[in-house]
């Protein structure tokens, strides 16, 4: 397959980001169609390409070869099931599907169908963290024994939050899961080990309806790796500085303390030091800005690349998988008042 066609199912704002990093970034590629969402048709006539009333019309298509599900992810199951059915190559957006049984359905499905399923997790693919794991991969840190990571918003943006993305709110992962899901993730890429226990508590403090806004939880990973998470979305203002997506890594040797858009440092002997400063640019107000937009394009390639040359993803479907796994974990500790093993 010479160019891989695809469609996109979910016109919002994640649906505009794969239709600009296809159309506009990725190599071997063409964006195909778009369908899903009040959106759609609009967004399809911004890139000039076929608008489908259903995502059944969309997979249907001859010439699509391949989906994004930039949908909401109570969703995500079912379209990857019709995909998969259909004979088209599946990227589901994080987190893959708001239980490990859904999970489990979608590889399941798109295994018999032997079509590529991938999962975004775009901080694989940031460079600030593909340094990082460079430097951990190196020997830098020396073997990695503890990690941290911090996901944090101040309760105002998550009110806003609610109320420009009513659909959060509703059956699936909830905002927890979206959060975490990166940083679960992060933490078996960076180390390539995999979560055995883990023991949380959640709640919510604020007034909003969303359960579980708040988690604090404790990770251990193989080869005795301890790691705590902490995922938050109601912090009186100001929040916390340098919390947004943080992750801290310690080894025998060094630690590595970074934050997606700020900075990667290094400590070590007596000092640390400034090892990357990232580019900077406003999420919001320039969705199409080729800095925000270098992890997606970077998503789409290794999807392209694996269907192309007929090898697995750099991020499976188990890999996706596993990133809800954690999370899951954590909600079922956080019922139970009991630790968690791995894998459920």
């Amino acid at each position: 397959m010479q160019t891989v066609r695809i469609g996109v199912i979910g016109s919002g704002f994640m649906g505009l980001t794969y239709s600009e990093a296809i159309a506009g970034h990725a190599e071997n590629c063409r964006l195909a169609g778009i369908a899903g969402g009040s959106r759609a048709a609009a967004l399809a006539s911004d890139y000039n390409v076929p608008c489908e009333l259903t995502p059944e019309a969309l997979l249907a298509r001859e010439d699509v070869d391949a989906v994004v599900l930039a949908t909401p992810d109570q969703f995500r199951k079912d379209l990857t099931l019709l995909a998969a059915a259909a004979g088209k190559h599946v990227l589901a957006e994080k987190p893959m599907a708001p239980t490990v049984a859904e999970c489990d359905e979608m590889i399941a499905a798109c295994t018999a169908a032997s079509v590529t399923l991938s999962v975004v997790q775009t901080e694989r693919f940031r460079k600030i963290t593909m340094r990082a794991k460079q430097l951990v991969d190196e020997g830098k840190l020396g073997p990695v024994q503890m990690m941290r990571t911090v996901s944090a918003f101040p309760l105002p943006l998550t009110t806003q939050l609610f109320e420009e993305r009513p659909w959060m709110g509703e059956a699936g992962g909830g905002l927890f899961m979206g959060m975490a899901a990166h940083n679960t993730d992060f933490l078996r890429w960076i180390t390539g080990r995999n979560a055995v226990r883990v023991y949380a508590q959640a709640t919510s403090y604020s007034d909003l309806p969303e359960k579980d806004l708040s988690v604090m939880a404790q990770i251990e990973f193989e080869g005795g790796i301890m790691a705590q998470m902490w995922i938050t979305a109601e912090l009186p203002q100001p929040s916390l500085p340098s919390s947004e997506v943080r992750f801290q890594i310690f080894g025998r040797d060094a630690m590595l303390d970074l934050e997606n858009f700020e900075y990667l440092d290094l400590g070590q002997g007596e000092s640390w030091e400034r090892i990357e400063t990232p580019e900077r640019f406003d999420y919001l107000k320039e969705p199409k800005s080729p800095i925000r937009l270098f992890p997606h394009r970077n998503v789409i390639q290794q999807f392209v690349d694996a269907i192309r040359e007929e090898r697995p993803p750099a991020v499976t479907g188990q890999d996706g998988r596993a990133a809800v796994e954690i999370c899951e974990a954590c909600l079922i500790s956080a019922r139970t008042g009991q630790a968690v093993s791995l894998p459920l």
